[in-house]
């Protein structure tokens, strides 16, 4: 059953469809009720539908990611946890209804995002397809049964409801032979609690019309094989991530109630857990001698204490604020956070965190000048050290080259404003600085040999950038050339995209070295470094107000 797409996603043209009796219920169309007529089960109430533009055999694909996914319809839904997922064994809660036979159920748990607020909720998931007929075992209808332990009502997150069903009817069902051509339709069909408002204005007709909503845009993007924007969870798993930070939130929600800035105290505090979060959960694979990482949730106070970090502590430059390498030090993580002035927060941070804030102005260009460095500023730079460039600046571009050349054992970068080492980052001054297509060294330090336009096409694809690696924007072209930097000077280039409310949440990680001879990556470091000297454009800014701690 083939369908051409249109250009442009169908207009979500929805109906009320409450009015809807078996009268209307055309030929073939079995009504949706209970097999077994039993006088507490009801037929279910048909809320809303619409028109679907795609064939059947979308449906099944579309509604896996209801299942998998429902935190994209409710902000008060963390996730779900998958508890069984069979297609032989049909559990005795979910309804038998007539004319269909369930085909597959997938038995979940929706976690809430406030624990303490809302309760976990179980659910069975079940897809029905006609029992006979031009689309008999074809998946086309999804109905969502709560289980409710006795004695408990359901969490304000779910409808109030004993069942939810999606339904997708194939327009040569409700077509007889002497009518006009119809539109296969989309409908939403519901067993409400008894004394639940249905009317338009009510809270689970809205909710009604927000799924359908959300199906009719799921089946268009897998009729057109819709590319996700952006790739998240690529280097730590969505669950444990969740996990962790729910636990670092408590921990860390009061400093917004004492912020000190003058910024959103939201965005920056719940950016900076999330960073954070990320960085444990990172570094106890990175550095650990297994990658398994156990359930979090049977950890004690002391859960991280003794999780794997870098040897040489962490640097976070250009740390503004202070918060990350606050919340890092509050959790027992050594390092430093490095910036050219001390701000208002600094100061009301506990002794170990101030302590770990420095007054400094860090100048790559001395990097190749052995007495440039004092004590202090080599206490810095520990071996092994692990750098931190959270919306750095003009600091970005320096990270892969500042990890080259002081042995660093990795860096995590989240580039914000787009610079190179000397000046303001755009394409033609790119296309000139530096020729990253430099076969002869790239071939002699990898030993890799490939198509150049094919090995580009995947590079970039590799990114993670989904969607947005496809178009031109500066700030994409800034990223490309970041990662094409970093390869250069011999990082594996991993990047993820982080889960924190900021619009600039893109990031690459280096920490494993490609394979060959490293002196070839270390010189194109320092041909870096002596071509930012030779132009002299790059200027070191003065540390502003007061040293802090004896900082330089």
């Amino acid at each position: 059953m083939a369908t051409t797409p249109s250009v442009q996603r169908p207009r979500f043209n929805p109906s009320n469809s409450s009015c809807v009796n078996d009268a209307r219920l055309l030929h073939g169309v079995p009504s949706l009720r209970h097999s077994d007529f039993s006088p507490l089960h009801f037929r279910f109430q048909s809320l809303v539908s619409c028109p679907a533009d795609v064939p059947l055999e979308l449906f099944e694909a579309a509604v896996s990611q209801l299942i998998h996914h429902p935190e994209y319809n409710s902000t008060l839904i963390l996730r779900s946890e998958t508890i069984s997922d069979s297609d032989t064994t049909i559990p005795m809660p979910v309804p038998r209804l007539e004319g269909y036979c369930p085909v597959r159920n997938v038995h979940r748990k929706l976690l809430p995002r406030r624990p303490g607020r809302d309760s976990g909720l179980e659910q069975h998931c079940t897809l029905y397809a006609f029992e006979t007929g031009e689309f008999a075992g074809l998946p086309s209808m999804l109905v969502l049964t709560p289980l409710v332990p006795e004695g408990e009502s359901l969490p304000y997150y779910h409808p109030t409801v004993s069942h939810l069903a999606f339904r997708f009817i194939p327009s040569s069902i409700t077509a007889t032979s002497d009518s006009a051509p119809t539109q296969s339709t989309l409908r939403i069909e519901v067993i409400p609690l008894p004394g639940t408002p249905t009317d338009p204005n009510s809270r689970l007709y809205r909710t009604a019309l927000a799924l359908l909503d959300t199906l009719h845009r799921y089946l268009w993007g897998a009729l057109t094989h819709y590319q996700k924007r952006v790739q998240h969870d690529v280097l730590v798993p969505r669950e444990i991530y969740q996990d962790v930070y729910l636990k670092m939130r408590e921990r860390h929600k009061g400093m917004v109630n004492t912020w000190r800035e003058a910024t959103d105290p939201l965005k920056h505090v719940f950016e900076d857990i999330g960073i954070a979060t990320f960085l444990m959960l990172f570094w106890k694979d990175m550095f650990a001698a297994s990658a398994d990482l156990p359930d979090v949730k049977k950890l004690d106070d002391s859960r991280w204490t003794s999780w794997p970090r870098p040897s040489g502590g962490f640097l976070d430059l250009g740390c503004g604020n202070g918060l990350l390498t606050h919340i890092l030090s509050a959790e027992g993580y050594s390092g430093y956070g490095i910036d050219l002035r001390a701000r208002a927060s600094w100061a009301h941070y506990p002794d170990s965190s101030q302590a770990a804030l420095k007054v400094h102005a860090l100048d790559p260009t001395q990097l190749l000048s052995p007495d440039s460095s004092n004590d202090e500023e080599k206490s810095l730079w520990e071996p092994g050290v692990f750098l931190i460039g959270n919306h750095a600046d003009e600091l970005t571009p320096w990270l892969p080259v500042l990890a080259t050349l002081t042995g660093a054992s990795g860096y995590l970068s989240i580039p914000c404003c787009a610079w190179m080492f000397d000046e303001r980052f755009t394409r033609s001054s790119a296309a000139s600085a530096l020729d990253f297509s430099d076969n002869e060294l790239l071939d002699g330090a990898t030993g890799v040999v490939s198509s150049e336009a094919e090995d580009e096409a995947v590079f970039i694809s590799s990114l993670g950038m989904g969607a947005e690696g496809t178009h031109k924007s500066q700030y994409s072209a800034y990223r490309i050339w970041l990662a094409r930097l970093s390869r250069w000077l011999g990082w594996k280039i991993e990047c993820d995209t982080l889960r924190i409310p900021s619009t600039r949440n893109w990031a690459i990680v280096g920490r494993e070295r490609l394979p060959g001879d490293q002196s070839i990556f270390v010189d194109r470091a320092r041909l870096i470094v002596k071509d930012v000297v030779r132009r002299g454009a790059f200027k070191t800014r003065t540390p502003e107000g007061k040293g802090h701690d004896g900082a330089s």
